[in-house]
């Protein structure tokens, strides 16, 4: 049985070299394969001082009326109108949760997809403050095409309005760490998680040139969240914090997901499967909604030693082996604050769909939050 190394060196050459493109490494690969199923658990455990958020970790959305809630507004108003934030929208996976479609094209509202709606934000931001907020959507080889070829005209590969950037892939290895071959005998590609987006937007020179006409920062959200829009008093409280990070956290629900905690004394946002198993995540009130507002220079400045987990994949009748790196791992090499924010009413800012039975229970609601919030007509 030949090894994983000359498995990848035997594939054809114009594979390679669209893997390569798109992040590929190698040797990380055969680390990886090493790793598989030695210890996985213990490999995944957060190790050192795990603790509840302190007093003050998470705060909440200035209550409008206030003067914190006008002058965080003001604050937002008048980065928007300088051209200093980018939409960054996370936009890539595999494309298999909505029946094969790609998410950003299946329609949410009559005659309006998730891009749609996307597209219309950013309309309505360019008519309120008279500047463009540039729209990055991080795409993956399955939804990269689709997306492009949806948006037309409306694709600007400078990113000055808006214009799309591949995620990171990998191949897939059986759980002995050799290559998987799905049916037809072919090497599988997947996309390695949204914790590609620094390195990616990065490479992409989206953010280098970003930052040279007078970017600030980058608003990150998921393609899904269609309450999580861009909003002035957020951005405002953002600024004035001062740090490079903030990531929005909502009351849980009975939800489950990563939430705020300290680790060996610094502020970060973990997943269940991080934490130590004498570690109750029920102690944590609140949780990560994926929302991310974060300081352009850091983000291009980013080095960190990201976290690859390993996961087990049903891929047709075979089981596959994958590594992913999470996005709320930035919280690990940038310092964060964590804003608290509605998750009810026409304030909401967690609306996630992640199939077509949640998207029916949504509707009304981002009908409702679309219309109050300018985007429909």
């Amino acid at each position: 049985m030949s090894s994983l190394a000359q498995q990848i060196s035997a594939l054809p050459a114009p594979l390679l070299a669209r893997l390569r493109a798109r992040g590929f490494d190698p040797d990380r690969v055969a680390r990886w394969a090493a790793s598989i199923g030695k210890d996985r658990d213990a490999r995944n455990r957060l190790p050192g001082t795990v603790e509840p958020p302190a007093p003050g970790d998470v705060v909440d959305l200035p209550a409008e009326g206030t003067p914190e809630h006008a002058r965080c507004r003001e604050a937002g108003l008048a980065a928007l109108r300088r051209g200093e934030v980018a939409l960054c929208v996370l936009a890539g996976g595999m494309a298999t949760r909505m029946g094969g479609v790609v998410k950003a094209l299946v329609e949410v509202l009559p005659g309006r997809t998730f891009l749609d709606l996307r597209l219309a934000e950013s309309d309505h931001l360019r008519r309120t403050t008279g500047v463009p907020v540039p729209l990055w959507l991080m795409t993956s080889e399955a939804t990269n095409g689709p997306i492009r070829e949806a948006l037309g005209p409306r694709l600007d590969d400078q990113g000055d309005l808006c214009t799309t950037f591949e995620q990171h892939v990998s191949l897939r290895l059986t759980p002995e760490g050799g290559l998987f071959l799905d049916e037809h005998g072919e090497p599988s590609v997947y996309a390695t998680g949204h914790g590609d987006l620094p390195d990616a937007l990065r490479e992409s020179g989206l953010l280098g040139r970003f930052i040279a006409r007078g970017g600030k920062t980058v608003w990150i959200a998921n393609l899904d969240n269609l309450g999580a829009t861009v909003d002035p008093v957020i951005l405002g409280w953002h600024l004035g914090h001062g740090g490079p990070l903030t990531v929005e956290v909502v009351d849980k629900g009975g939800d489950k997901g990563g939430g705020p905690m300290r680790w060996n004394g610094r502020p970060v946002i973990a997943e269940d499967f991080r934490l130590p198993t004498s570690f109750d995540p029920k102690v944590v009130p609140v949780f990560n909604t994926n929302t991310f507002l974060a300081s352009a220079e850091a983000l291009s400045a980013l080095a960190m030693d990201w976290v690859y987990v390993e996961v087990e994949k049903k891929v047709g009748d075979g089981k596959a082996v994958q590594f992913e790196r999470i996005l709320n791992e930035v919280t690990f090499g940038l310092a964060a604050r964590f804003l608290r924010v509605p998750r009810e009413g026409l304030a909401a800012r967690f609306l996630p769909v992640k199939d077509v039975e949640e998207l029916e229970r949504r509707r009304p609601a981002i009908e409702a939050i679309a219309r109050a919030r300018g985007f429909l007509g």
